[in-house]
């Protein structure tokens, strides 16, 4: 099954998304990796892309459709996540075409709840790795050397849209824009909501339910 997974910035998604990868073989399509590939290359999507991400604003449909599209097209028929795309119901528009051009679909749209409380406590103290993306948290996941990344040992750093200030400006463009994809999915019975609070196996539990 192809689901899209779904909440506010810090309910989880790439964690999740972590493990269904892991464990069911899935693909994982997360917009923000494609985003920081792209500026990591320093390519002109890539450039406008940062512009808005560093504002803590949402990346226009016309540079997140056009990434996402030649990520869809090269899957070997790979059951896949998409990761924080949809984004706003013109986009949701727009994957329905992309994927009827390329034979797939979408079984379930699922949902991370979690309390606005939550959220800004988890992107507020996250950190990341600025050479391979490996991701940490101050009080519950620090790295083993304050700064250095387990993994690979280059910097450990916070992201610019993960500052308090850009978190909250994130937090009301969520709110205004992605909400209404709710009802667009719960319209096609496909949106689900899944708890996104508590222990990372719990919640991985509850969406395994729904696969």
């Amino acid at each position: 099954m192809n689901i899209i997974l779904f909440g506010a910035p810090g309910a989880g998604k790439g964690t999740q998304s972590a493990l269904l990868v892991e464990r069911k073989g899935m693909r994982q399509i997360s917009t923000g990796d494609i985003f920081r590939a792209h500026i990591k290359q320093e390519t002109r999507l890539g450039s406008e892309a940062k512009t808005f991400m560093d504002a803590g604003q949402l990346v226009p449909d016309s540079i997140v459709v056009g990434m996402v599209e030649d990520v869809l097209k090269d899957l070997g028929g790979q059951n896949f996540i998409l990761d924080g795309f949809p984004r706003t119901v013109p986009q949701a528009e727009a994957l329905e075409m992309m994927l009827l051009n390329n034979g797939l679909k979408i079984g379930k749209a699922l949902f991370l709840e979690v309390p606005m409380a939550v959220l800004i406590a988890r992107l507020a103290g996250r950190r990341v790795c600025t050479n391979c993306g490996a991701t940490y948290h101050v009080l519950v996941k620090p790295p083993a050397s304050p700064g250095v990344c387990d993994l690979c040992g280059s910097a450990v750093e916070q992201r610019q849209d993960d500052k308090e200030d850009v978190v909250l400006t994130r937090q009301t463009a969520y709110a205004t824009s992605t909400e209404p994809l709710k009802e667009y999915f719960a319209q096609k019975g496909q949106f689900v909501t899944v708890s996104g609070v508590g222990e990372t196996e719990e919640i991985y539990n509850r969406l395994s339910a729904h696969l």
